[in-house]
């Protein structure tokens, strides 16, 4: 298989010769073989592991994201990404960072949820009068 993990700016990795790749749902972890048949899948903060005959077995700790697998190749995309040998420091980073939000972004998200819910308020009324 053909994998291309890809973040907002920049191509994360792209690697050939992908021999398998296990990833998390919200519904628990699954894995893709070649063989197997085109899919979709959301992806929910955790570990992602590949294998290659050249790197041998390969440690990403991903951020929320999208898997697509359409024939050989396998297309992620991701907010972040670290990759590692230490699965230990690995799930550690997914605990402190990726499942974490900081304050800025939950201050930054109640603002819009308030934006959001003005707007909606505004609309109801211009469509009643």
């Amino acid at each position: 298989m053909n994998l291309k993990l890809l973040l907002p700016f920049q191509v994360f990795a792209n690697k050939t010769g992908v021999t398998r790749i296990v990833a998390e749902t919200r519904q628990g972890s699954f894995g893709l073989l070649p063989q197997r048949q085109d899919c979709v899948a959301a992806l929910a903060p955790g570990i992602l592991v590949y294998e290659t005959e050249a790197d041998g077995e390969v440690f990403v700790a991903v951020d929320e994201g999208m898997l697509v697998k359409t024939g050989p190749d396998v297309l992620i995309s991701v907010r972040r990404a670290m990759a590692g040998n230490d699965l230990t420091k690995l799930r550690d980073s997914v605990d402190q960072e990726f499942l974490t939000l900081d304050e800025d972004e939950r201050s930054a998200r109640s603002v819009m949820a308030k934006l959001e819910t003005g707007f909606l308020r505004r609309f109801a009324n211009f469509k009643h009068e």
